[in-house]
């Protein structure tokens, strides 16, 4: 037992003058650690604010030093009150204060931290992933404006049917009249109406084409301007301008798909049929004209339905998603796509929170130091300046003892009465010389 409560002294000891040469350096290391964070949280809190001038700088700087106060104060409270707690309880409540106080370094400082290590590389990702939302909906306005350009092979096809049943009918092979009369003027009729809209469906392909290379010469651009040198806030101003064009080219695109007009042109189809004059000589033959007309009339009421059909098809595709792009911050940038700066927000939480480690560091060896002087006695567990301070005090007292005065010696006991009723002798009396009778 006394060899175990002797390495518990020794042990203590020796803590002690660890934690005595490191208090030597640990604020100066909290100081340096402050001011590195007060430095950071100044360059993120720049691209918060508005303006230039002196006035920007002083508030920066004021918000800054802040900062740097508040983490070495609160971190210097900590590691002085915190390892000397010797309750569960009382350390509980100080633990869940110094989360309280890390959690307000996070939101004060951590974030324009990270905003200052990272913001600029977050803003280019922002551009990035804004220059992959106008691809895509570049694509896919291209792509309806595509599929509303193949409707002209759907339209062609009917059309050519028409003019096939047309010179049949100018052979006489469908009313059994040859010539050109009111079926084969019906069939042209139609023929010509869809030659119209196909040559408006081919007109359209050229200005699809330039809008797309249009648009892509402006994504190009863009990609450019997220990967160029120099600072990223002169960029973002040139990046929203080919944005709002490329916006434009979008739009464009959208409006230059024929699919609305060949769905209205394939109603019109069957619905706006002028009739001729049946010109048959006999009455055998008006009514074989008038057979094949209907006859006529139902295949152009099917085709009808399945170039509008084909129509629909391509309106119902789903349309370009709507891509904006909204000018960002570095702190914001940092905060929305932090899961890609994961490295940047734990280098900047670190330098605000390491402190904390020291003080679980220190309180855990407050707590060896206190364990291995329980059982010792005092003589074990006194230091030399202890031993000298009692020394000096023992010495002190020791004075005071014989720097005494006699007076306050305490006074002699009262005499007996008989000893009080006896005559003292006179001093200045000489003593009797006997007599001669006296010595016979």
């Amino acid at each position: 037992m006394t060899d175990r409560t002797d390495r518990g002294a020794r042990m203590a000891r020796e803590l002690e003058g660890h934690l005595g040469w490191l208090d030597s350096f640990t604020g100066a290391a909290l100081g340096v650690l402050s001011v590195a964070s007060g430095i950071y949280t100044y360059l993120g809190v720049s691209t918060l604010l508005d303006g230039d001038g002196a006035m920007k700088a002083f508030a920066a700087i004021a918000y800054s030093v802040a900062v740097s106060t508040g983490i070495f104060v609160f971190w210097s409270y900590m590691m002085r009150l915190f390892p000397a707690m010797r309750t569960a309880r009382s350390r509980m409540g100080l633990l869940g204060a110094m989360g309280l106080g890390s959690l307000a370094i996070v939101a004060m400082s951590s974030w324009l931290n990270a905003a200052a290590l990272a913001g600029a590389a977050a803003v280019e990702q922002h551009l990035a992933e804004t220059v992959q939302d106008y691809q895509g909906s570049l694509e896919r306005a291209h792509e309806i404006a595509l599929s509303a350009q193949g409707l002209e092979r759907d339209v062609a096809r009917v059309r050519q049917s028409f003019e096939d049943l047309s010179e049949q009918e100018a052979a006489g092979t469908l009313s059994g009249l040859a010539g050109r009369g009111a079926v084969f003027r019906v069939l042209r009729q139609k023929s010509n109406e869809l030659a119209g809209l196909e040559d408006q469906i081919a007109e359209q392909d050229p200005l699809v084409a330039a809008a797309f290379a249009e648009g892509n010469a402006l994504l190009s651009r863009m990609r450019a301007l997220t990967v160029e040198p120099g600072p990223v806030e002169g960029r973002s101003v040139e990046f929203s301008e080919q944005a709002v064009r490329l916006a434009g080219i979008i739009t464009r695109l959208r409006q230059l798909s024929v699919a609305p007009l060949v769905e209205r042109a394939a109603q019109d189809l069957a619905a706006s049929v002028v009739l001729p004059e049946l010109d048959g000589r006999t009455e055998s033959n008006r009514s074989d004209q008038s057979a094949t007309i209907t006859s006529v009339l139902d295949v152009l009421a099917q085709r009808a339905e399945t170039l509008q059909r084909a129509a629909a098809e391509v309106i119902a595709m789903p349309p370009p998603a709507e891509s904006t792009y909204t000018p960002i911050s570095a702190a914001d940038a940092v905060i929305l796509y932090a899961r890609n700066f994961i490295p940047s927000w734990a280098g900047a939480i670190a330098i605000d929170l390491l402190p904390a480690v020291l003080v679980l560091i220190i309180a855990i060896t407050q707590g060896l130091i206190r364990l291995g002087r329980e059982g010792a006695p005092i003589e074990d567990t006194m230091t030399i300046a202890e031993l000298r301070a009692a020394l000096h005090a023992a010495r002190e007292v020791d004075a005071a003892f014989l720097a005494t005065p006699a007076a306050t010696a305490p006074p002699p006991e009262p005499a007996s009465s008989e000893q009080a009723s006896a005559p003292e002798p006179a001093e200045d009396t000489p003593p009797a010389t006997p007599r001669p009778e006296d010595k016979a």
